[in-house]
C-alpha cells in the first residue's frame, strides 16, 4: 500500500539517491528533471518519469525540490509555466536546494497566496549520505508542517526544525561556511605536512584519533591524499553558497573574514578549471598558488 504521493524535482547527485530511498520507502514517486537520462535509473525502481515540471507536481502531497540554485527554483516553481500553481491546494513543498534566506523567505511567500504550505529543507551529508538515508535536514517553516513532511523526510535523513520560513536556508550556509573554511585548513595542513617531508595519510591519521578530528578530515583528507576529485559536491556549487552566506553577513552588517578567504581561494579554484572537481580539490589550488601542481592536473594557471 502507498505511503502517499512525493513529486521529486531534480534527480541529479543529490537528487537522484534521494528519489530511490523515497521509492524504496513506498512512495509513490514522480520525478522529473532537465537532463531525462538522469529519471532513467528511478523508472527501472518504479518511479514515474515525468515531461515537465507541472505533470510531475499535479497529484503529488509533498513536492520535494533538488535544484542547483534559488533562481532555478524560482523559476521551475514560480515562472511562467511554473510547477508550483499546477500543485493541489494545501500540498506540502519542500525546497532541499542551497539557497539563499532571502531566495527562501520570498518563495515561501509566494507559496503561500497559492494556497501551498512550505518548508526550505537543504541538507548536509554529500552523495553518500544522500544514498544511505542518512542527511542531515535543516528545515525553515512552521512545526506543523514539518511534523506533516516527517514521513517523507526520515525516508532521506534525519530532519531538525530550525525556526520560521528562512531559517533552514540560514542553517544550510553556516553549514557552507563550516565545511569551506574547514577544507581550507584541511588543505592547508595536507600540503604543509607533504612539503615538510611528513606522510601526509600518517599525519592524517595521527590527527583523527586527536582534537583536529572531523568527519571532513576524515572523507575530504583522503580524498586529498589520494587525488580523488570526483565530484560529490562540486567546487562550482561550493563558491554559491559561500557567497550566498556572504550577502547574508552583509545584511546583518557582519565582517567575516574567514568566510570572504575561503571564498576567494574556491573562486580561485573555479576559474583556474576547478570547477567540477570535488569541493576538496581545493588543496590543488593552494599547490597551483605555490608552483607544486603535479603534471596532469586538471588546473591551469
Amino acid at each position: 500500500m502507498s505511503r502517499g504521493s512525493v513529486a521529486v524535482l531534480g534527480t541529479g547527485l543529490m537528487g537522484g539517491p534521494m528519489a530511490a530511498n523515497l521509492v524504496a520507502s513506498g512512495f509513490d514517486v514522480a520525478v522529473w528533471n532537465r537532463s531525462a537520462d538522469k529519471t532513467q535509473s528511478l523508472a527501472k525502481m518504479g518511479a514515474g518519469p515525468a515531461g515537465n515540471p507541472a505533470g510531475a507536481v499535479i497529484d503529488a502531497d509533498w513536492v520535494v525540490v533538488m535544484l542547483s540554485s534559488g533562481r532555478v527554483c524560482d523559476e521551475v516553481l514560480f515562472g511562467p509555466e511554473g510547477a508550483a500553481r499546477a500543485m493541489r491546494k494545501n500540498a506540502l513543498l519542500i525546497v532541499m536546494s542551497s539557497i539563499g534566506m532571502a531566495d527562501a523567505q520570498l518563495m515561501a511567500d509566494k507559496a503561500r497566496k497559492l494556497g501551498l504550505r512550505w518548508l526550505d529543507a537543504p541538507v548536509s551529508g554529500g552523495t553518500s549520505a544522500a544514498k544511505a538515508g542518512t542527511l542531515s535536514i535543516m528545515a525553515g517553516g512552521d512545526i506543523e508542517d514539518v511534523r506533516a513532511a516527517n514521513p517523507v523526510l526520515s525516508a532521506m535523513g534525519r530532519v531538525v526544525h530550525i525556526g520560521p520560513a528562512g531559517t533552514g536556508a540560514l542553517a544550510k550556509l553556516v553549514n557552507q561556511l563550516l565545511v569551506a573554511s574547514t577544507i581550507v585548513a584541511i588543505s592547508e595542513a595536507m600540503l604543509m605536512a607533504e612539503e615538510g617531508g611528513a606522510d601526509p595519510a600518517k599525519v592524517r591519521e595521527a590527527m583523527l584519533a586527536g582534537f583536529a578530528s572531523s568527519r571532513i578530515l576524515e572523507l575530504h583528507g583522503q580524498r586529498m591524499i589520494a587525488g580523488d576529485f570526483a565530484p560529490g559536491g562540486p567546487a562550482k556549487y561550493q563558491i554559491k553558497d559561500t557567497r550566498a552566506a556572504l550577502d547574508v553577513a552583509a545584511a546583518l552588517n557582519l565582517e567575516l573574514p574567514v568566510l570572504r578567504l575561503a571564498d576567494g581561494l574556491f573562486t580561485s579554484l573555479v576559474d583556474h578549471g576547478g570547477g567540477d572537481l570535488d569541493h576538496s580539490a581545493l588543496i590543488l589550488e593552494l599547490k597551483r598558488r605555490n608552483g607544486r601542481l603535479p603534471p596532469g592536473s586538471p588546473l591551469h594557471d
